[in-house]
């Protein structure tokens, strides 16, 4: 198990998601977001784990997480990823078949 992983595991689920380096912190309230925020950059810091702020971004509605927005909403496609799917080039062999297949099986839970 990565570090990331190791050191947020009992975060997981409640508040926060960490996919390699990326980390997703969502919350109800905006107090509960600010205790959330404390707990991650207390944890970051005991770890000796520095986020670099020029990627950081706070306190949005909505963000564009792996390819797919996320919000009080819930997940949802990417639209731009949607416009890949619908301008998809014309498939002609077996191989190109399967990559598209590929890819609108991916989203297809998500439309």
């Amino acid at each position: 198990m990565d570090l990331m992983n190791r050191v947020f595991r009992q975060y997981f689920d409640m508040f926060m998601i960490v996919f390699i380096d990326e980390i997703l912190i969502y919350s109800w309230s905006e107090n509960e977001h600010v205790d959330h925020l404390r707990i991650v950059m207390q944890v970051l810091k005991d770890h000796q784990l520095f986020p670099k702020f020029s990627k950081c971004k706070f306190w949005l509605m909505f963000v564009d997480f792996l390819g797919h927005i996320v919000s009080s909403r819930g997940i949802e496609v990417d639209p731009k990823k949607m416009d890949a799917v619908k301008s998809w080039p014309r498939t002609l062999t077996p191989l190109d078949i399967r990559g598209f297949f590929g890819l609108a099986g991916y989203y297809r839970r998500l439309v």
